[in-house]
């Protein structure tokens, strides 16, 4: 199961001394165990698989998949895609 590790949103930030609104995509990310399927919900929990001395399974055994999504607001209602 996917966990999110950044909201969609916009932050306020100073660049060349004009404010600007930046943008945020939501990031979804999904880390699997490759031989076993089995889905951690974290980075931290995947590290104590990977560090216990009861279970085999190495770093190379871990996938992290990343999901960025762009909501349409970020391109406006004048875009052609």
């Amino acid at each position: 199961m996917p966990f999110v590790e950044q909201e969609e949103g916009y932050k306020e930030q100073t660049i060349e001394g004009k404010t600007l609104k930046v943008y945020k995509p939501r990031v979804e990310v999904t880390i699997k165990h490759l031989k076993t399927g089995r889905e951690y919900l974290s980075d931290a929990e995947a590290k104590e698989d990977v560090d216990s001395p009861v279970t085999d399974t190495t770093q190379d055994d871990i996938s992290r998949n990343v999901n960025v999504i762009v909501g349409p607001s970020i391109f406006g209602n004048k875009t052609n895609l």
